[in-house]
């Protein structure tokens, strides 16, 4: 992969809350000012990240099965917007010859956690693998 590349590395530890959540991401990606603090807001950013001088583009989640504990429809929402966020990012059609920027999300966890943490990722992955 050629050209520079942003890493970003948030800590789902952090993200006790809703707002700790858009915290995270507002420091670990330099959100612009004008960034709304709610879901379509994060969404938007994630699928635009223009404002970066990058052309690749790795958000890395530590412990991601932590994250917004206790707010199932919050984690929920944060899934969903990273899964989307990554479609966007993997299915932009690119005029020949030109090699579009990406975006890649990892999400960690210890070991003793992978299954919860796919079992709750699964749906969404459903969800965007349908026609």
């Amino acid at each position: 992969m050629t050209g520079r590349t942003y890493v970003a590395r948030l800590d789902g530890r952090e993200m006790r809350d809703t707002d700790a959540v858009f915290q995270q991401f507002y420091d670990g990606l330099r959100l612009p000012d004008h960034f709304g603090w709610n879901w379509n807001a994060l969404s938007d950013c994630l699928r635009d990240l223009k404002w970066l001088s990058a052309d690749h583009h790795v958000l890395i989640i530590e412990a991601a099965d932590e994250a917004l504990p206790g707010d199932a429809t919050g984690q929920r929402l944060l899934f969903r917007t990273l899964l989307t966020a990554g479609e966007r990012w993997s299915y932009v059609q690119k005029p020949e010859g030109i090699e579009l920027g990406r975006l890649v999300v990892v999400m960690q966890c210890d070991a003793a956690s992978v299954p919860s943490l796919k079992n709750r990722l699964r749906p969404f992955l459903k969800e965007t693998s349908s026609p």
